[in-house]
């Protein structure tokens, strides 16, 4: 049994370690499970190598111009169709955590001290991946409801071309009733689900997940909306909406919500996303140095002390878009909702050009 005097130092070794944290942070992470988000090997690649920001670039679709008329006439000739392209545009994450031997001293004295601190660390990335992934839609959603979603690009075609036209992702019925709470009016039900997910056209039964706060959750589960399936191995009931799972989450924009990243709401207002399979593609690197422990002989008057590093590449990518923003550090964008960050409204540009390609909406209710 390892006791409460064993170091840090002596139970990580870094090249177990890191992949296991990686994996717990993938098998946890609500946007991996539901397919909103699928780990993508080219981002992978690209984080391996050096770069900030990185050009991916896509053929637009082909469209639906009429045909040709065939004709017997030798010098009647066919116009080929032009097939454009788009650049989507990638950013690196760069982040790190550490911890100090005091933080972990309850992990230490467990039977396997290394996977108990590992499972620590993973929760802790879970729960920041998450973060980002929320700042990341709050910058798309920011940026669509400017006047001018292309900042001043539309009109361009190819690789400068950006689309998308103000608030066409979002169904808004918080204002409804004067802006005064009234059930079944301007709260979530199953009415008003449906009209946001019709924003995508008929791409509407791509919609796999529903992003919800816990008090729009608590308003469904009172209509009796909710329905739970279990999972693969049947120890676990998931919520479902109409079919689709439901992923409770209080960072989601709410009155209570952090206003850094864009997430705090007037008073009775919350958010709510109807998201596709694959809308985000999600790239995970791993740092140079990944783990380390440091120990400090000064610390405790000379008793000492362990600190625990733990760093991550990530990119996190919405389908369809472009990042324009210019972070002001080597390790990437904050999350926060000021210029070139995640979730500012001029960080992103939308450069698919059809909107049911974006697997995205947005309801916004007003709850009791």
């Amino acid at each position: 049994m390892v006791n409460v005097s064993t170091q840090i130092s002596d139970v990580i070794v870094p090249a177990i370690f890191t992949p296991y944290t990686q994996q717990l942070t993938m098998e946890k992470t609500a946007i991996i499970q539901s397919g909103i988000a699928t780990r993508d090997d080219f981002l992978d690649n690209l984080l391996a190598g050096g770069g900030l920001t990185f050009t991916v670039p896509s053929w637009q679709d082909i469209g639906d111009p009429a045909e040709n008329i065939s004709s017997d006439d030798p010098n009647v000739n066919s116009n080929p169709n032009i097939t454009q392209t788009s650049a989507e545009v990638a950013v690196r994450l760069s982040r790190n955590a550490s911890w100090s031997t005091m933080r972990l001293a309850t992990a230490l004295a467990g039977a396997d001290p290394m996977q108990s601190i590992a499972s620590r660390v993973s929760d802790y990335w879970v729960r920041r991946l998450q973060r980002a992934f929320v700042a990341v839609a709050n910058g798309i959603f920011a940026n669509n409801a400017l006047a001018d979603p292309t900042l001043g690009r539309s009109g361009n075609v190819g690789i400068n071309a950006a689309y998308g036209r103000q608030n066409d992702l979002t169904h808004d019925i918080s204002g409804l009733n004067g802006g005064v709470f009234s059930a079944g009016v301007t709260n979530f039900g199953a009415g008003p689900f449906i009209d946001t997910a019709t924003l995508l056209g008929d791409a509407a039964e791509d919609v796999t997940a529903v992003f919800m706060h816990s008090i729009v959750y608590s308003t469904a589960q009172k209509n009796n909306l909710i329905d739970f399936i279990p999972d693969a191995e049947g120890h676990i009931n998931i919520p479902t909406f109409l079919g689709r799972r439901v992923i409770v989450d209080d960072g989601m924009p709410n009155p209570a919500g952090d206003s850094s990243n864009g997430s705090q709401t007037a008073a009775g207002v919350y958010h709510t996303w109807l998201v596709g399979p694959a809308s985000f593609r999600l790239g995970v690197g791993t740092p140079v140095v990944p783990t380390e422990v440091f120990r400090n002989p000064d610390r405790g008057n000379g008793a000492g002390s362990d600190t625990l590093y733990n760093r991550v590449e990530w990119c996190i990518h919405p389908v369809g878009h472009a990042y324009v923003g210019s972070p002001a550090s080597e390790g990437g964008p904050t999350n926060a909702a000021t210029s070139n960050n995640l979730a500012h409204s001029g960080s992103w540009v939308r450069v698919f050009p059809e909107r049911k390609q974006i697997k995205l909406a947005r309801l916004i209710t007003r709850e009791a």
